[in-house]
Formats: structure tokens, C-alpha cells, sequence
């Protein structure tokens, strides 16, 4: 088995939340900052939106913009999150940059509007959105999928990104960048998250077509589609036998880190991807899939 970096030994012991999962109750917790690597300055000064910024892939995203130069402004669900915000603020704020936390639906219009508004007042300007917020429910059998899981899963996950993109959008330079989280999923499908991994299809075709919509404005499109990565997703999601062994299937043997993944979506927001649009980074563990 491929060690991991930090603390973490490669097995999750089983354990067990609730929707949406809490970081802080996690064990171990998910390693969310690389220890041994200096920023450059590749963000810097620029200002970033992050959704589902609070915990997970999300912080490991906003400290590592803040390492390299960015202030972040993290949009979160409910008040269940507070202390893994006040977590990922306190983080960001080691590398001598600025962060906000905004509680709120992303699925509501009215959270959208907000939460581009308040990072625009605190920040000035708005010059990188990463989509990011998602929830999934396992079923065992898609006949249990209800009407209103369905809904609930696109509301957050598709129409969360349509609405959240849409409000920033007129606030964005010529310059800026837009980074979507899909999934591993949305290649390879699994078989009890039916309706999650439909939701990150959409979000890979999402993601091809806005960025030939806005090339033209010079704002650059791009998807990261995680593997198995070990989140408060996880735990929230599945019984504790399965999250015991999870991970263990990919190529190099155990669930990645969140800091891990984070190095993506660092190279989509900088000028390091300049001629890098509607494309999909994957870090999967070693995983092949096809796209």
C-alpha cells in the first residue's frame, strides 16, 4: 500500500454521521495542507469564491490559494459547519491572507446573489469561483431513490453550479477562472450513488460547454473529478463497514487526501493553466478512465 502523506495511514475506521458531515468529528482527521512546500505566489492577490469551502476538498482548496496569494470567501450550508469555517479561516489566515464565511443554501438564488455580493465587498473584486458544494445519498436499490432525493442531489450539485456561476459571472475579469468539482463517478457511475453520478456527468458537460461559451471573453472552464478521497462526505454517507474499507480499490491502495487534490485546482485558477480550458484534471488514485 502507497503510504500517505502526514498523519493519515490509508484506513478509515468505521464511523458514522450525518448529512452534511462534520470535519471535526472526523477520525482520523482528513490532512488538508501540505507541510512541505512554500507558495509562489501563483494567486496572488487575486480572490476566490469557494463553495462547500468550509471542510474537505473545499478547505484544502481555500489554504492552498491562500498559500499561494488569494483571499477566500467560503460559502457553506448551515450552521452545523460553523466550527469547521471558523477551522478553515483560522487557516487561511496562517498564510497572512484574508478569508470570509458565508452561511447559506447553495441551491438558493438568493444565496447565490449574496454570496457573490459579500465576497465583492469584502475583497473588492471576485477573480476565481470554484464550484464545489455537492451532497450525495446512497440507496441500495434505484426504486428507493425518492423524488425528492433526486431533486435535492441536482439542486445542490447542478443547480447550485448553474445559479452560483451565473451571479458571478458579471463580476469576473477577462483573466478569471472557473473550476468545477465533478467526480471519478461520472465516468465510471456507482452502482448505489445513482443519482450523485449523474450529477457529476452533468457537470463534466457543464463544464466542456461553458468553456467554448466564454472563451471568447477570455475566462477559462475547467473540472477536477476527484476519486475516492476521504471527506465528511464519506462518513455521512456510508455505514461504518463500508467506510472502513474505502479507498482500498484504487490502483494505489488507499483513499487520497483532500491536500492531495487541492494542487489541482491551484494550476486550473492560475496562470499556469492559461491555455488550459473545458478540461478535467484526475486524481484518482491511479484510476484510468476515458474523457
Amino acid at each position: 500500500m502507497t503510504s500517505a502523506p502526514d498523519q493519515y495511514d490509508g484506513t478509515p475506521p468505521g464511523q458514522d454521521q450525518s448529512q452534511p458531515g462534520r470535519e471535526d468529528e472526523m477520525t482520523p482527521r482528513p490532512a488538508f495542507q501540505r507541510h512541505d512546500r512554500e507558495g509562489s505566489g501563483r494567486l496572488k492577490d487575486r480572490a476566490a469564491l469557494i463553495s462547500g469551502g468550509d471542510s474537505g476538498i473545499g478547505r484544502a482548496v481555500a489554504v492552498a490559494f491562500a498559500r499561494e496569494g488569494a483571499d477566500v470567501a467560503i460559502l457553506y450550508r448551515d450552521e452545523k459547519e460553523d466550527a469547521d469555517a471558523r477551522e478553515t479561516v483560522e487557516a487561511v489566515g496562517h498564510h497572512g491572507r484574508r478569508a470570509i464565511t458565508i452561511r447559506g443554501d447553495v441551491a438558493d438564488e438568493a444565496v447565490q446573489q449574496r454570496a457573490v455580493q459579500e465576497t465583492l465587498d469584502a475583497f473588492g473584486k471576485l477573480d476565481v469561483l470554484v464550484n464545489n458544494a455537492a451532497e450525495q445519498h446512497a440507496q441500495e436499490r434505484f426504486e428507493d431513490i425518492t423524488r425528492e432525493q433526486l431533486e435535492r442531489t441536482f439542486a445542490t450539485n447542478v443547480f447550485g453550479m448553474f445559479g452560483l456561476t451565473r451571479a458571478a459571472l458579471p463580476h469576473l475579469p477577462d483573466d478569471g477562472a472557473i473550476v468545477n468539482t465533478t467526480s471519478v463517478t461520472a465516468y465510471q457511475g456507482n452502482p448505489t450513488l445513482i443519482d450523485y453520478s449523474s450529477t457529476k456527468g452533468a457537470i463534466v458537460a457543464f463544464t466542456r460547454a461553458l468553456s467554448q461559451h466564454l472563451a471568447e471573453r477570455g475566462i477559462r472552464v475547467n473540472a477536477v473529478a476527484p476519486g475516492p478521497i476521504w471527506t465528511p462526505l464519506i462518513p455521512a454517507t456510508f455505514p461504518p463497514e463500508e467506510v472502513a474499507s474505502f479507498g482500498g480499490d484504487v490502483p494505489l491502495g488507499r483513499p487520497g487526501q483532500p491536500e492531495e487534490v487541492a494542487e489541482s485546482y491551484v494550476f486550473l485558477a492560475s496562470a499556469d493553466a492559461s491555455y488550459v480550458s473545458g478540461q478535467v484534471l484526475h486524481p484518482n488514485g491511479g484510476t484510468v478512465v476515458n474523457g
